[in-house]
């Protein structure tokens, strides 16, 4: 018989388990989404004071952070002097310069373009393949075929000064496909020059917030420097280079792309918020997964990770010494933060 003991017994159980299952839920639940910050973009490497600049002029007049960061990174993405991102941007092995962007919005619209010629701003032809077509990526012709019916104009990216540099690489290049070989020419003038740094090849990631609390990122660059022809990194991959999820936050990503699907990297950042981690313990928890896997290669590439939570801290953290990241919002609107590393 159920006596009144074995009730009382079952009811102090119950009550315990009730307690256990929470306290577990409440471990996997968000941290409280209250919005302190904003609106904020933040961006990779200290060029993105100037992208930030330009987003900032869309999000302080209460314009959607999608706007913004389309709008921000057209800076780099048109900037000759910049080696790393667009128009000017080192070429492959052969001499072609192609580029890869990505753009995801607050409702998880996705748009991608990869080996993309002859166009100024790829962001634009992704927010197009986003906005335009039942698809999430265009590559190579099909999607300069894309950009052209669009109304994008084609022109010749590869500027007389990457060109002269391209040639002064090919004096001493091996037409082989050797990791990292690219770099070679910086070993002795050099040595700080890390595959995958400002210095060599780079990326632009930006991430913003705008005054409705809505996130929306970007991410765009000419890849690496002599890389093989049709050679993809992490930058045009949602989920990779990088990945917005509006109830988290945002994350985003620099260095040998690599590496960075190899784990996934800006949506391991983000669903790591997800779990209560800050955006700065984020971001070093995927670049520790990746010393973990390839502790050898890990010593002689650089990969970073940049994010932004809903409220509206942000952090960062990197394998090597070197990455900066840059800051806009309501307080001050050229800030570039030394990124914490590993090594």
């Amino acid at each position: 018989m159920f006596n009144r003991r074995k009730f009382l017994k079952a009811s102090a159980l119950s009550t315990a388990l009730l307690a256990i299952d929470k306290k577990s839920i409440a471990n996997t639940l968000p941290s409280s989404t209250t919005v302190i910050n904003k609106p904020i973009v933040i961006s990779t490497w200290d060029f993105g004071v100037a992208a930030n600049a330009d987003a900032w002029k869309v999000l302080s007049k209460n314009g959607r952070a999608l706007d913004a960061v389309e709008q921000g990174v057209w800076v780099p993405e048109a900037d000759e002097s910049n080696q790393s991102v667009g128009y000017g941007g080192l070429p492959d092995r052969d001499g072609k310069v192609t580029l890869d962007a990505c753009i995801m919005d607050e409702n998880g619209n996705i748009g991608a373009v990869l080996a993309l010629e002859h166009i100024l701003h790829p962001i634009s032809v992704a927010r197009k393949v986003m906005e335009k077509t039942p698809h999430v990526m265009l590559a190579g012709d099909g999607a300069l075929q894309f950009a052209l019916e669009q109304g994008f104009k084609k022109i010749n990216l590869l500027t007389p000064s990457s060109e002269k540099a391209w040639k002064e690489w090919l004096k001493t290049a091996k037409y082989e496909p050797v990791i990292n070989i690219e770099n070679k020419l910086y070993d002795k003038a050099a040595p700080n020059k890390l595959p995958g740094n400002k210095y060599n090849h780079d990326t632009i990631g930006m991430i913003a917030m705008d005054t409705k609390g809505n996130l929306s990122g970007a991410c765009t660059t000419s890849g690496m420097a002599y890389k093989l022809h049709g050679r993809i990194g992490d930058s045009p991959i949602i989920g990779a280079g990088l990945y917005i999820d509006n109830e988290i936050g945002g994350a985003t990503s620099t260095g040998v792309g690599e590496e960075v699907v190899r784990n996934v990297g800006s949506f391991l950042v983000v669903e790591l918020m997800r779990q209560g981690y800050s955006p700065e313990d984020a971001c070093k928890e995927a670049v520790m997964r990746i010393i973990r896997k390839k502790p050898e290669t890990a010593k002689n590439i650089q990969v970073g990770f940049l994010a932004l939570n809903k409220k509206g801290e942000y952090g960062a953290y990197a394998i090597q010494k070197g990455f900066s990241y840059a800051v806009c919002d309501s307080q001050k609107q050229d800030l570039v933060i030394k990124g914490k590393s590993y090594y």
